[in-house]
C-alpha cells in the first residue's frame, strides 16, 4: 500500500472514529434498538430506516461525497487529494453530527414524512461517511460527465422509489412545503 492510500484510509478511519465517539456521547444507538445490524433496509416508513449499514439514503451520501469532490476541486486545485478529503470530511462528519441533534431531529419530524425519526444509529452514521468517502473517490476517477450521471441516476430513482432524495430532503428542511409532504406521504 503506498503512502499517500495509506494516509487517505488513516485519514477515514480517524474522522469516522471520532464521529462515531462523538455520537455514541450524544446518546446515539450504537446499533439498531432491534439488537442486529442488516447490510441493507428498505424500508423508509420504519423504525429501523437510519439504523442499519445502508439503506435508501445512502445514495444522497455519495452524492455529497462527489459534490464536495467537485466543489473542493473547484476552490482549491492544487490542493491535495487528501487536504480535498479532509475538508469534505470536516463538512461531512459536522453534518452527521448536527443532524442527530435535537434541533434536526425535530425538524425532520416536523417537516418532512420522517414522524418516526429518532437520528441515526452510530453504525449508520460510520457507513454514511464511508458512502461519502466512495463517491469522493468515484469523482476522482470518473469523468465529469459520468459523476453528473450517477447524481441524476441516484436521485431519479430515490425520488421515483420512496419520493425521497439529497434535494427533496435539502428542500423540506429549509423550505418545507405541504404539497410536497403530502406527495411524499402518498
Amino acid at each position: 500500500m503506498n503512502r499517500s492510500v495509506r494516509n487517505s484510509l488513516l485519514i477515514v478511519l480517524g474522522f469516522t472514529a471520532a464521529t462515531a465517539i462523538i455520537l455514541y456521547t450524544m446518546g446515539q444507538q450504537l446499533i439498531c434498538k432491534c439488537g442486529y445490524v442488516k447490510l441493507w433496509h428498505g424500508v423508509v416508513f420504519s423504525s429501523e430506516n437510519s439504523q442499519h449499514l445502508s439503506d435508501w439514503y445512502t445514495p444522497s451520501h455519495i452524492i455529497h461525497g462527489i459534490l464536495f469532490f467537485g466543489f473542493f476541486t473547484l476552490i482549491l486545485p492544487k490542493a491535495s487529494i487528501n487536504v480535498r478529503l479532509v475538508l469534505a470530511l470536516i463538512v461531512e462528519c459536522a453534518w452527521e453530527i448536527l443532524e442527530n441533534t435535537d434541533m434536526i431531529i425535530n425538524r425532520y419530524r416536523e417537516s418532512t414524512i420522517s414522524l418516526d425519526y429518532f437520528g441515526d444509529s452510530v453504525i449508520n452514521s460510520s457507513a454514511d461517511i464511508l458512502a461519502m468517502v466512495i463517491g469522493f473517490f468515484l469523482a476522482a476517477r470518473l469523468p465529469v460527465w459520468a459523476s453528473v450521471a450517477l447524481i441524476v441516476i441516484f436521485e431519479a430513482t430515490t425520488i421515483y422509489l420512496i419520493r425521497d432524495g439529497l434535494a427533496l430532503n435539502i428542500l423540506m428542511l429549509v423550505w418545507p412545503m405541504e404539497a410536497v409532504k403530502a406527495w411524499q406521504g402518498g
